[in-house]
């Protein structure tokens, strides 16, 4: 397996089936989970900001091996969507200095099905991404849909921590 390949397909995980996006989604909460026990929102962020970078080069390299714009294997995106869907969470988390070990599943099944929802969906910017050619239709629909669902995390959270704790 070329690196280019191991990046984008995410470890691999890319190269389930079915549902390759969703089996990427979903190896994204456990890692995200490792970042944020390792060093809290800020490691978490940052490796995010890396894996975009990297995984800019791995879509374009692997695209442009297998001569296809968009092959279902590349699952990084979903990796990337995730992260950042896991973002308020994971901020919310370290800024109350919760112990590290906390990630609570109502969070990060919410984040999975709202990102798993924008990115299938692809509802307005999401879709116009996805339209884009090369490595930024492949990436940006998921960075716009994880923002998406980052952003219905932090209003139920918002929801759930002042109007249904009283």
């Amino acid at each position: 397996m070329t690196p280019a390949r191991f990046v984008a397909t995410v470890f691999g995980v890319g190269l389930l089936r079915p549902a390759p996006g969703t089996w990427g989604s979903l190896a994204a909460i456990p890692l995200a989970y490792g970042l944020h026990v390792a060093g809290g929102f800020p490691l978490l962020a940052a490796a995010t900001f890396a894996a975009l970078a990297l995984g800019w080069w791995a879509t374009a390299v692997h695209s442009q091996a297998v001569g296809h714009p968009d092959p279902s294997e590349i699952v990084i995106d979903e990796l990337i969507g995730m992260w950042i869907a896991l973002w308020p969470l994971s901020a919310g988390l370290w800024h109350a200095g919760a112990d590290p070990h906390v990630f609570p599943y109502p969070g990060w099944i919410g984040a999975f099905v709202m990102f798993r929802l924008f990115d299938v969906w692809k509802p307005g910017p999401v879709g116009w991404a996805d339209r884009r050619h090369g490595p930024a239709g492949v990436l940006l629909d998921d960075v716009i849909a994880g923002f998406l669902a980052a952003l219905v995390v932090s209003v139920a959270a918002f929801v759930s921590h002042t109007w249904l704790m009283e």
